[in-house]
């Protein structure tokens, strides 16, 4: 599956929705150890708020460490290699339609219309999303978000906070996912259907965001400093979102190899 993991946030979706935001510390993008923030680096982090955020950080760690992190290692151990690459391609396809959203509203028309061709043509001739036949039609997948929409028109990302159960964010990003939230499309639709369809699509979620995020994780818990390795990672990668947006060139490494490929 080509579309990054990293943002395949459902925060919108269910009871569950902090749980499936904690796999914000899975952004795949963060699969990989991030130097130390600099000015050529990367953005400068603000933060302000970094005793909070320590705590909240220490916090999620330890939820993921007792609970989201057994269940996802335990979904990988007992799950063929083959089905969890299926259950990524439902994930990132349900993302889909969020994404074409943005990317009208990022000013992209042709990158709109690849991502609406390749959700109707994976969710009818790739069984809801199970199999990524666009992709093989060369219509490859991205990401885009509210938060990266804002950043394309110049919205500075605003203080670094980590919320309890919900992750790495900025004051931007955020508000970003707020909007997400409530205007997610595929949550709308099925929003007055069976409940089921809500809670098959937040369990994958978590499931697909811990499995994605195993390695980097482990990583994490190696480092001297965890907390300043996923604050580097992660502003660093929403930069780059955003740069791609405004029609820059990709300058951190493409993370699809993160993923399980189908």
């Amino acid at each position: 599956m080509t579309v990054p993991p990293l943002r395949r946030r459902t925060q919108r979706i269910g009871s569950i929705a902090g749980v499936v935001l904690l796999c914000a510390i899975a952004h795949p993008a963060l699969a990989q150890s991030a130097p130390e923030l600099t000015s050529e680096t990367g953005p400068v982090a603000d933060d302000p708020w970094e005793t909070f955020n320590r705590g909240a950080f220490r916090f999620n760690r330890g939820f993921d460490r007792f609970l989201i992190g057994p269940l996802g290692r335990g979904y990988m151990k007992v799950t063929p290699r083959v089905v969890r690459g299926r259950v990524s391609s439902f994930v990132a396809n349900l993302g889909e339609p969020r994404t074409a959203i943005n990317d009208l509203a990022q000013g992209r028309p042709r990158a709109a219309g690849v991502t609406a061709s390749r959700f109707l043509i994976n969710t009818t001739a790739g069984g809801l999303g199970l199999f990524d036949v666009g992709g093989k039609l060369g219509l490859q997948g991205h990401e885009a978000d509210f938060g990266q929409t804002l950043g394309r028109y110049g919205a500075k990302p605003g203080r670094y906070v980590v919320l309890p159960l919900m992750g790495p964010t900025t004051v931007r990003d955020g508000a970003g996912q707020l909007v997400d939230m409530m205007t997610d499309p595929v949550a709308m639709a099925t929003a007055g259907g069976p409940k089921m369809f809500g809670s098959i699509r937040s369990t994958a979620t978590v499931l697909d965001g811990r499995a994605n995020a195993d390695g980097f994780l482990r990583a994490l818990d190696d480092a001297a400093d965890p907390y300043a390795m996923m604050r580097s990672a992660y502003l660093q990668n929403r930069a780059d979102m955003v740069r791609q947006a405004k029609g820059g060139v990709q300058v951190l490494p493409d993370f699809d190899a993160a993923r399980i490929e189908p």
